[in-house]
C-alpha cells in the first residue's frame, strides 16, 4: 500500500484547511486509515482514524482537542481519506501523516509523507 498525502499550507488562526490521503498499489479493503500529526519538537500523536469499508468506527484523539473541530471520512470511489480541519489554532501547527493498518492490528504499518500544516496567529 502507498499512500499520498497532501493539502497542507500556511493558513491564519480560525481558517480551514481539508487534507488528502490517496491510496494506491494494494487494496485498502479491510484496513483503517488513521491521520497522525508531528509538531516540532513533540513526539508524533494520533489525531483520527477511520474504518476504510465502510466509513464508520470514526476516531478522534482527546488528548489534543481535534474532535468538534476536524472532521476524518472518506471517499470509496477515489481512494482517498480526508481530514477536514477546521477553527485551526497555531497549536495545530505539525507535519500531518496518513497512516493504514489492518482493522483489528494494533499498529500502522503503512505510512505516507507528511504534508505541512503551518496555523498562523
Amino acid at each position: 500500500v502507498q499512500l499520498q498525502a497532501y493539502g497542507g499550507g500556511l493558513v491564519q488562526a480560525g481558517g480551514s484547511l481539508r487534507l488528502s490521503c490517496e491510496a494506491s498499489g494494494r487494496s485498502i479493503v479491510g484496513h483503517s486509515v488513521g491521520w497522525f500529526r508531528q509538531a516540532p519538537g513533540k513526539e508524533r500523536e494520533f489525531v483520527a482514524s477511520i474504518r476504510w469499508n465502510d466509513g464508520t468506527n470514526t476516531y478522534y484523539a482527546n488528548s489534543n482537542s481535534v474532535e468538534g473541530r476536524f472532521t476524518i471520512s472518506r471517499d470509496y470511489a477515489k481512494n482517498t481519506v480526508y481530514l477536514q480541519m477546521n477553527s485551526l489554532k497555531p497549536e495545530d501547527t505539525a507535519l500531518y501523516y496518513c497512516a493504514a493498518k489492518l482493522e483489528f492490528a494494533t499498529k500502522y504499518n503503512y505510512w505516507g509523507q507528511g504534508t505541512l500544516v503551518t496555523v498562523s496567529s
